[in-house]
């Protein structure tokens, strides 16, 4: 039964083995892109509060706080260790 497991488990880490760095490359490529728009919003937002318009300050400095390393980006990275983990464990279990 567990070598049928295992045979079962091989395409899924195939997958996992193409995926995990593909996903690695396109989050880093995002997060460099996603800090350059946080300070484009962070300009905008100070603009905006400078200019009186309170309510547009607050949205770009929200906009800004969502795409800066601990929004999104966090949540990004969280999925792309634990797609590693998965996959570094379905290859343990492949091994043993």
């Amino acid at each position: 039964m567990r070598t049928v497991l295992k045979i079962l488990a091989v395409p899924f880490w195939l997958v996992l083995w193409i995926l995990a760095p593909v996903m690695m490359f396109l989050f880093i490529t995002a997060k460099i892109v996603l800090f350059f728009l946080m300070l484009l919003a962070i300009a905008a937002s100070v603009f905006l509060f400078i200019d009186k318009s309170i309510l547009g300050g607050i949205v770009f400095a929200v906009i800004a706080f969502l795409i800066s390393p601990i929004g999104i980006p966090a949540i990004a990275q969280w999925l792309v260790e634990k797609i590693y983990q998965l996959k570094n464990a379905l290859g343990d279990f492949i091994k043993s």
